[in-house]
């Protein structure tokens, strides 16, 4: 199928690795020109380098951290004009409630939450105006099924989850459409390290309990960046217009509900 999507141009947050990556490496094989932000230097530089070797897009890497103003001011300056967004940042580590300070949660909303919808508000009007666009906010299956020990993700990603589930009625009548994109277990280097963490506590070897958790998951398996990448290339497609305000769960069939 041809998304329809050769020569947008796209915004990709922390597109270094992971998820992230394989969002910009799903777009850049439809003939999406990106611009791509992490905040470590060397490993955006080579997977710019990769991105610019499989597929002859234009690929400008800038090393930043986008929850900070000087860091999206950067991007934005980078970028001009963009067809697509995909947000995107690391999520605030695990623990107890109990031990989480004003500071903790201000921090967690601002990576999770507030940095997502300023990055919607500075480049949304431009979008309209060329009755195209594409958001799409790489959130977490935690929206649908909260995780005790990421309470902090919990609440500032269930924050923009309900942002955008009013803005995303209003911006769909010019084509504009934004829709969240929520990862289950995926084979990513944050899963793997919270996994041996969880192996240790258990007394169990790394690979034995990483295979224990992946059967566990109705699919069987963990989930790969490409295939996430997919999806959401294909809801920043030009026949993904009538999906808005949605929140697309990929986990392999984990969560039990039926809605």
């Amino acid at each position: 199928m041809d998304l329809g999507l050769k020569g947008k141009k796209a915004i990709v947050c922390a597109a270094s690795k992971g998820l992230g990556k394989g969002c910009a490496l799903a777009l850049a094989r439809e003939g999406v020109d990106l611009v791509i932000n992490s905040r470590t230097k060397a490993t955006l530089d080579a997977t710019a380098d990769e991105i610019r070797s499989e597929t002859g897009v234009s690929v400008t890497a800038v090393a930043c951290d986008i929850t900070t103003p000087e860091g999206r001011a950067a991007v934005l300056k980078a970028a001009g004009p963009i067809d697509i967004l995909i947000n995107n940042a690391g999520g605030p580590p695990p623990g107890n409630f109990r031990d989480w300070s004003i500071e903790d949660w201000q921090k967690a909303i601002n990576a999770n939450m507030l940095t997502a919808i300023e990055l919607i508000r500075l480049t949304v009007d431009g979008m309209i105006e060329r009755k195209f666009g594409r958001v799409v906010n790489i959130t977490s299956g935690a929206v649908k099924a909260p995780i005790p020990i990421l309470g902090l993700s919990n609440g500032a990603r269930a924050g923009l989850t309900g942002f955008v589930a009013g803005a995303a009625r209003e911006t769909v009548r010019h084509n504009v459409t934004i829709n969240g994109l929520l990862p289950g277990p995926f084979d990513t280097d944050r899963l793997r390290g919270n996994m041996k963490l969880q192996a240790e506590k258990a007394g169990m070897p790394y690979e034995a309990f990483s295979k224990q958790q992946a059967e566990k998951n109705p699919a069987g398996r963990f989930g790969t960046a490409d295939e996430f990448g997919a999806a959401c290339a294909f809801l920043c497609s030009v026949h993904a217009g009538f999906i808005t305000g949605q929140n697309v769960l990929m986990d392999g069939g984990a969560f039990p509900g039926t809605l």
